[in-house]
């Protein structure tokens, strides 16, 4: 076996329809168009969404509502959490390499903390923004709130 004689598997590759080449090929004159009328014309194009001049879906359908384009999502996290991570990994320091670390958010993420939970222990965390529950949570264990 080379080069030379190289063949796809038997029955792999199908053979093209070739249009309009003849009467005796079967696909002659026509074309496979059918007869006459817009759809066997060149150019013809059928608009997308167009239901034979029914009122279309995206016309029927209400709109409400919008998407601002401003908006930043942020992953909450708890001071509960945070807690139960300084025990668990015996930091002071709670940043986003810590959070990404435990698993608690992704590399990507803005990270919020909120105020559920308790903080006994003093630690200084970072993150992106704190709800005013979270931040005197943090200041009432002697900690201290940092915004990135």
């Amino acid at each position: 076996m080379d080069l030379s004689n190289l063949k796809p598997a038997e029955g792999s590759v199908k053979q093209r329809k070739r249009i309009g080449r003849g009467e005796g090929s079967g696909k002659g004159g026509t074309s496979t168009r059918g007869h006459k009328g817009q759809k066997s014309r060149s150019g013809y194009s059928k608009k997308v969404g167009f239901e034979g001049g029914q009122m279309p879906l995206q016309r029927r359908v209400p709109k409400f509502g919008f998407k601002n384009i401003n908006r930043k999502e942020y992953k909450a996290i708890n001071v509960g959490v945070i807690q139960a991570l300084a025990e668990k990994q015996g930091v002071e320091v709670i940043d986003m390499g810590v959070l990404v670390k435990a698993g608690v958010c992704k590399k990507s993420d803005l990270v919020k903390i909120l105020g559920n939970g308790t903080l006994t222990k003093k630690l200084e965390v970072k993150a992106h923004a704190f709800s005013k529950s979270a931040e005197t949570a943090i200041q009432e264990a002697k900690g201290t709130a940092v915004k990135i």
